[in-house]
């Protein structure tokens, strides 16, 4: 696609349109209430949401994309100064509300854009989301697949939400004379703690602003901001800490829950003996890790939820792809190539160290089969990081212009306080050409 027409998650100068796949916050890095760079399309829920995300934007800017529906948009090409029209589908990606993916057409040929993502095999609202990008391509090739691949690592391996939510209610149930807190972002985690509420037939307080976000969504008599009618709390992530419950254990009796597809650890500070809540790089199936401190193993009905705290739980409620996941949607879409999104200085993995030969380009493995393991001076080698430069193959099941390359420019990297293991910005800016830095 040609320099200037199209970007993605991303705000900078540069571009005619703009696309948002989702408004949680390391995707609206750039965008506030006095942008003004463009024409901005995302989905219906998004644009609700919009307003009180960002107040005095202007709303004449936005323009809605209809789930599963085609929206042709022309534009100008920078090049020749001649029309050129795109085509995009936004598809439910089932992150958070609102989330969608991004199919895009045109002379160009054809991407995928998969924003932050999780379709589960079991899934039903994720099944939908299958055969509606199915029906969309058609006959037609994905010639490179933006993926999240916030998890793309074998060692990422957790049970479908609607499992893990009832773990969750499982710890609640088991500690009946207790406080509950539950940490949580601005966006996200809704169907989690509306199966808490109708499972225990309890209401559930969240924040004030919160309480305003779930109204929108159309979440009533559900939740509430007084504490006294409840002892089940959700509260923002940033204020989870294993310092808050145990400052709230001296006033009675509290557990903490975590839900993350990232498990929270008890890692001692250098110099005393006090405890601090740290994400860490990498860790086994099942949970197990090579540090941290585990200090009891719930019922094992409980199966891969963990107790790393003698206050807090950590379960394995993930709102994006575990690896088996992402692997069985490369599976599904079989793209000539594939870039991921996440790109982060602290654990980078280029899809294609791992599922390079699935491409319909069969592109090169950048690594060892996922199931080997590689062993240098004693330490098991789970991925690399590295950059590669593959163009769009020709496929031979669809009519292709030799020479057509989309390529992803990703700038800026910053590890955020919140979580060590996403990048701040995922922007992406559809270009000709890719930054080699």
């Amino acid at each position: 696609m040609e320099k200037g027409l199209i970007s993605v998650d991303r705000w900078t100068e540069g571009s005619q349109v703009y696309f948002l796949t989702h408004l949680h916050s390391d995707h609206t890095r750039g965008l506030s209430s006095s942008w003004d760079r463009g024409l901005l399309f995302c989905s219906r829920l998004t644009a609700k949401l919009f307003p009180f995300k960002f107040p005095g934007l202007d709303l004449s800017l936005l323009r809605i994309l209809d789930v599963g529906s085609w929206h042709s948009i022309s534009l100008i090409s920078p090049s020749s100064g001649e029309k050129t029209v795109v085509q995009v589908m936004a598809i439910d990606a089932h992150h958070c509300p609102g989330s969608v993916m991004l199919l895009f057409r045109g002379e160009f040929g054809c991407l995928l854009y998969t924003g932050d993502f999780r379709w589960e095999t079991s899934s039903e609202k994720a099944n939908i989301g299958r055969t509606t990008l199915l029906k969309a391509l058609k006959d037609d090739v994905v010639d490179i697949l933006y993926l999240d691949n916030t998890y793309c690592n074998p060692s990422y391996s957790f049970p479908s939400r609607d499992i893990a939510a009832q773990q969750v209610v499982d710890i609640i149930i088991s500690h009946p004379d207790h406080d509950i807190i539950i940490g949580i972002d601005s966006l996200g985690k809704e169907e989690l703690l509306y199966h808490i509420s109708h499972k225990l037939n309890i209401k559930i307080w969240v924040w004030p602003e919160r309480l305003q976000t779930m109204h929108l969504l159309g979440f009533h008599d559900i939740f509430t901001t007084k504490t006294t009618v409840t002892r089940v709390r959700a509260v923002p992530r940033y204020s989870f800490s294993i310092d808050t419950l145990e400052r709230l254990n001296t006033i009675h009796s509290t557990v903490g829950i975590m839900p993350s597809g990232l498990p929270w650890v008890a890692k001692p500070l250098k110099g005393n003996e006090n405890l601090f809540p740290s994400l860490i790089t990498s860790y086994k199936s099942k949970w197990s890790t090579n540090g941290g401190t585990r200090t009891d193993k719930l019922k094992e009905n409980l199966g891969s939820v963990d107790k790393f705290h003698k206050h807090i739980y950590s379960v394995p409620y993930s709102d994006h792809s575990c690896f088996m996941e992402i692997q069985e949607f490369i599976n599904l879409v079989q793209p000539t190539n594939i870039r991921g999104i996440v790109n982060s200085s602290s654990c980078y993995v280029d899809p294609l160290y791992y599922f390079g030969r699935l491409c319909r380009a069969n592109q090169p493995s950048l690594g060892l089969n996922y199931k080997q393991e590689k062993r240098v001076e004693g330490k098991r080698l789970i991925a690399v990081q590295t950059k590669s430069n593959v163009g769009s193959g020709k496929s031979s099941e669809a009519n292709r212009k030799q020479g057509r390359t989309a390529e992803l420019d990703i700038s800026g990297v910053q590890v955020s306080k919140v979580n060590a293991l996403r990048q701040v910005r995922r922007g992406a800016k559809i270009a000709q050409n890719e930054s080699s830095d």
